[in-house]
């Protein structure tokens, strides 16, 4: 009885096989989308390039509540046009302020960031750039040294 079973088995599953493979699958591609995966992937080739002449913008020291700005100055390098869709800060005492318009292919761009000269002793923030481009992200960074003003003298003012 198990033979039997088994030869049924064996007999529709080439059966299956011979009914399903009947059409080439040469016979299946369809031109219009091999040109619309052709078109697709050439677009896909096409994607901005932010080329920073600095990632890092070092302040140096200063003194606190002193505010500082710096321009962080890039080029698209490449084809397609650059869109930054975000700037954000890790505080908000560091404020990004990047270009609005799409910077073309080859041209370069600033991005403005100002720094209020808060904290104390050594300081670090970073400075996230979302655009258009194959990383997604770019991460800028400003530092400084942060000291507190000097104290005046107590005592009667003259």
């Amino acid at each position: 009885m198990k033979r039997i079973t088994t030869i049924f088995s064996l007999i529709a599953v080439v059966a299956l096989t011979s009914v399903s493979c009947k059409d080439k699958a040469s016979k299946k591609i369809v031109a219009d989308n091999v040109e619309t995966a052709v078109d697709r992937d050439e677009a896909a080739k096409n994607v901005p390039v932010m080329s920073f002449e600095k990632t890092e913008h070092d302040f140096g020291t200063i003194q606190r509540g002193t505010p500082q700005e710096t321009t962080f100055t890039f080029t698209n390098t490449g084809n397609a046009p650059l869109i930054i869709t975000d700037a954000k800060s890790s505080c908000g005492c560091t404020v990004p302020n990047p270009p609005k318009d799409p910077i073309a292919p080859g041209e370069t761009g600033e991005l403005l960031v100002k720094f209020n000269g808060s904290g104390q002793n050594q300081v670090t923030k970073t400075i996230t750039v979302t655009a258009n481009t194959a990383k997604g992200s770019e991460i800028l960074r400003i530092k400084a040294f942060v000291q507190a003003p000097e104290a005046t003298p107590a005592g009667p003012v003259k």
